[in-house]
């Protein structure tokens, strides 16, 4: 399920954040529980099934377990110890529950306040993928794009909107989001050895089913 996929691509990312920033940040608040409980999510999305639960779970049960991995992934990438805005905290509720056309339409609510406000461009973007069951649309790819023009050092817009990519199975544009940022990304950035396995494997897949990947 690509939905499934999109989820677990974030809290992947919490991971991969987690491990670069603390690298070379303090840890501001950031917990060694935290740390281990998301690389073994991570290890899990890359070499497990995410898409095959072992028993049947309902469509509502998927999506706000989707919704709650998504919200936390995202939160994971940002400090706290200032408390996010009241329309962010609102919409992280609704995306929990699976309403993520509900929690897009606050953070586009929130944004017309706070149009320089990083995190709520990235959960929007985010919310707009789910809310198109794990597709990437352009209301989707323009989220990002502000997120990214806020701040060109931050590499959550583009991870996201290249997994995004990935999952959908738009391979082609999955590697150019990623090899974009790894262009734009300093040669000790910490999250550049893992992207460039990413684009390398993508690099594969294209060899071995051009036709496939056309778009």
């Amino acid at each position: 399920m690509i939905g499934g996929w999109l989820a677990i691509g974030a809290l992947a990312l919490a991971a991969f954040a987690l491990a670069a920033f603390l690298l070379r940040l303090p840890r501001q608040g950031l917990t060694m529980f935290g740390a281990v409980l998301v690389f073994g999510l991570a290890g899990y999305a890359w070499q497990g099934s995410p898409g095959q639960p072992a028993a049947p779970k309902s469509q509502e049960s998927r999506t706000s377990n989707q919704g709650e991995a998504m919200v936390e992934g995202r939160a994971a990438l940002f400090d706290r110890t200032q408390p996010p805005p009241d329309y962010l905290l609102t919409s992280d509720a609704f995306a929990r529950r699976g309403r993520f056309g509900d929690a897009a339409g606050l953070l586009r609510q929130g944004l017309a306040d706070n149009p320089g406000h990083l995190e709520g461009w990235l959960a929007l973007g985010l919310a707009l993928v789910g809310h198109a069951d794990g597709f990437v649309t352009p209301a989707a790819v323009q989220a990002f794009s502000r997120a990214r023009m806020i701040d060109p050092d931050h590499p959550g817009a583009d991870y996201f909107l290249g997994f995004a990519y990935r999952q959908s199975g738009e391979i082609r544009a999955a590697r150019a989001v990623w090899a974009g940022l790894i262009a734009r990304s300093p040669a000790d950035a910490p999250w550049r050895e893992g992207l460039e396995a990413e684009v390398a494997r993508l690099d594969d897949i294209i060899a071995r089913a051009p036709m496939r990947q056309g778009q």
